[in-house]
């Protein structure tokens, strides 16, 4: 494990990585979504012999895992961006792939947008690109409760009553407070939103949607703007679990 300070009161954001192979494939970056951890949802993917050869790095965002969880932190897209960009410069890491589940795939596309020369590839998984998606038991369920209500007022305990076992599991070992305040920022969104900034990066970049969420909004004006837009079959939200194949697949199959 490795850590690295990412505010003002010495808070430090931490992240697990393999072993680095000389004369490698680059360095990949895993970011989890809300309520998750990166090498919970990602370790088997970077352990596939089809990405042998790579750095890979599983970073907790603050809040998230085991990273600090200041009560005083922001935790807005921007906020966690700029800590992501914070272990991306203590590893020296330049270039890398960034591969980003859910509401760690808008952190990805804001770093990408904000630091272009920490970033030479995204992999996004069911990115959030727009705000104040529809209400459900994620981000906007999350932020439909007040913060006071939500961390005091049984709120938290609500959602880990409802959630998927396996989303419960990474979200309970989540700071309450992150949590909200990471959602509440994740419907906000930025300014660019999220999509416009994925729709002007110069870097590669993918976009995989499970074919059992639905059709992705905005799909045709994605593709024109240069993004992979790929459609996986048998997968929900969590390609990573439903379609492992698949999203080894699509980070193995890097441009020339």
């Amino acid at each position: 494990m490795n850590e690295a300070e990412f505010d003002e009161q010495g808070s430090r954001i931490r992240w697990t990585e393999s072993a680095a192979v000389p004369d490698g494939g680059g360095t990949t970056v895993y970011v989890h979504g809300l309520g998750a951890m990166s090498a919970a949802y990602h370790a088997h993917i970077a352990a596939d012999p089809a990405l042998a050869g790579r750095r890979s790095l599983f970073v907790d965002l603050p809040g998230h895992g085991t990273s600090d969880r200041p009560a005083d932190f922001g935790y807005t897209l921007e906020d966690h961006a700029d800590a992501l960009a914070v272990v991306l410069d203590a590893a020296g890491v330049r270039g890398a792939e960034l591969v980003g589940h859910s509401m760690g795939g808008a952190v990805a596309v804001v770093l990408a947008y904000r630091r272009p020369d920490l970033v030479a590839r995204l992999v996004l998984t069911e990115a959030n690109l727009d705000p104040y998606p529809p209400e459900t038991i994620g981000s906007s369920g999350i932020g439909s409760w007040t913060e006071d209500a939500f961390v005091l007022g049984g709120g938290f305990a609500q959602v880990l009553e409802h959630v998927r076992p396996m989303w419960a599991a990474t979200m309970r070992l989540t700071d309450p407070l992150a949590l909200h305040r990471t959602a509440a920022g994740l419907m906000r969104g930025t300014e660019p939103t999220m999509r416009r900034m994925l729709m002007e990066s110069t870097t590669d970049r993918t976009y995989l949607q499970g074919a059992l969420s639905g059709e992705l909004p905005g799909a045709d004006e994605l593709m024109d703007s240069g993004v992979r837009v790929l459609t996986i079959p048998g997968a929900g939200h969590c390609i990573m679990f439903d379609r492992p194949d698949a999203l080894v697949s699509a980070i193995a199959a890097r441009s020339a």
